[in-house]
C-alpha cells in the first residue's frame, strides 16, 4: 500500500515537471521570437503630372498622341477647331486695316489737285505782295517829295501790310497741305493703330491655345475627351506624368514620425523590381485622420493622427512607375 502511494507522487511531480518545463520553453520562445517581430510601412511610388488644356472652347480636330506615348517639349499633342475665333481674327485684322489705312491718310499730303490750288493761290499772294511793296515805295518817295498825301501814303502802307499777311497765309496754307492732318490728328490716328494691333494679337494668342504643344517631357497617362468632342475653356484634355519627377508615399503613424525626420535617409523595397532605393524624406503632412493602431480613451491610451511622408529616389531607379508598392522594414 505503500509502495503505491510513493509511486504516485512520483508519477505526479514528473508530471508537474514536465508542465513546468514546457511553459518554460514555450515563455523562452516567445521571448525569443514573438518579441522580435517585425513591423512594415508599406507605400507606393507617384510622380508628379501636368494637365494639358486650351484657354478656348472648342472641338477636338485631332489627337497627334495615344495614351503610353513619350512626349518631348514642344511636340503636337492636340489641335483643335474653333469657328468663332477664326471670326473673331477676321474681325480684328479688318479693324487693323482700317486704322491704318487712316494712319497713312494722316501722314499723307492732300491730294494733288488741293495741293496744286494751295500753291497758285500762294503764289498769286507773292504777285498781290510785290505789287503792293512796289506800290508803296513809289508812294513813299513821292510822300517825301512832298508830291502825294499823307492819306495816300497811309493807304499804299496797309495796303502793303495787309498783302504781306495774305502771302503769308497762303503759304501757311501750301505748308500745311503738303503736311496732311494735323498732329493731334496723326497721333490719335498712331493709337488707333496699336490698339487695332493689340486686338489681333489677343485673338491670334486664342488661334495658338487651339493647338496644343508639350512645355515638358513626360509619358502620356490619361485622355480625357474622345475626337470630335467638345471641350469647354480650361477643361483637362489630357494628363502628363513625369517620369522623371518620381516619388514615395508613405502613412506614418505619428508615433514612428522619429524614424521620419524631413531629411532622414532610409531604404524602401520594391517587390516589383526586387531590389532596395535608398530615399530621402522631403515632406511631412498631417492627413486630418486618425491613426486605426491605437484605440481612443477606452484604454486610457490617447488619439494618433497619420502624416504622409513623402521621399524621393537617391538616384533614378530604371523600371519604377507610379502606383508600384514600396515597404519599409522597421526593426
Amino acid at each position: 500500500m505503500k509502495t503505491n502511494t510513493a509511486s504516485d507522487r512520483r508519477n505526479i511531480m514528473f508530471a508537474l515537471s514536465t508542465l513546468i518545463a514546457v511553459v518554460l520553453i514555450v515563455a523562452i520562445i516567445g521571448l525569443l521570437f514573438l518579441g522580435k517581430d517585425e513591423e512594415f510601412i508599406e507605400g507606393e511610388a507617384e510622380a508628379d503630372e501636368y494637365r494639358v488644356s486650351s484657354k478656348v472652347p472648342g472641338r477636338i480636330l485631332k489627337f497627334y498622341v495615344t495614351q503610353g506615348d513619350w512626349v518631348n517639349p514642344g511636340d503636337t499633342l492636340v489641335t483643335l477647331t474653333a469657328p468663332d475665333i477664326e471670326a473673331k481674327l477676321t474681325q480684328a485684322e479688318a479693324v487693323r486695316t482700317a486704322a491704318e489705312a487712316l494712319n497713312e491718310k494722316s501722314h499723307s499730303p492732300a491730294r494733288r489737285e488741293i495741293l496744286l490750288s494751295a500753291y497758285e493761290m500762294w503764289q498769286k499772294a507773292i504777285a498781290g505782295r510785290e505789287i503792293a511793296e512796289k506800290t508803296y515805295v513809289r508812294i513813299a518817295r513821292l510822300f517825301q517829295e512832298g508830291v502825294m498825301t499823307a492819306q495816300q501814303y497811309d493807304e499804299a502802307l496797309a495796303n502793303f501790310n495787309a498783302m504781306t499777311a495774305t502771302e503769308k497765309a497762303a503759304r501757311l496754307q501750301y505748308e500745311m497741305a503738303q503736311q496732311g492732318a494735323q498732329m493731334e490728328d496723326k497721333e490719335i490716328t498712331a493709337a488707333q493703330v496699336r490698339q487695332a494691333q493689340g486686338g489681333v494679337a489677343e485673338v491670334e494668342s486664342y488661334v495658338e491655345e487651339t493647338v496644343l504643344l508639350a512645355p515638358m517631357s513626360g509619358e502620356v497617362s490619361t485622355i480625357y475627351p474622345m475626337r470630335d468632342e467638345l471641350v469647354g475653356s480650361g477643361a483637362p484634355i489630357m494628363s502628363i506624368t513625369l517620369m522623371s519627377h518620381l516619388w514615395g508615399s508613405f502613412n506614418v503613424r505619428e508615433d514612428r514620425l522619429r524614424h521620419f525626420p524631413i531629411g532622414a535617409h532610409f531604404e524602401a523595397y520594391s517587390p516589383a523590381l526586387d531590389t532596395l532605393i535608398p530615399m530621402r524624406v522631403t515632406y511631412l503632412k498631417d492627413l486630418g485622420t486618425y491613426a486605426a493602431w491605437k484605440a481612443t480613451k477606452v484604454t486610457g491610451e490617447y488619439d494618433l493622427k497619420t502624416f504622409e511622408v513623402k521621399a524621393i529616389p537617391m538616384d533614378s531607379v530604371a523600371g519604377l512607375r507610379p502606383g508600384m508598392s514600396l515597404v519599409v522594414k522597421m526593426n
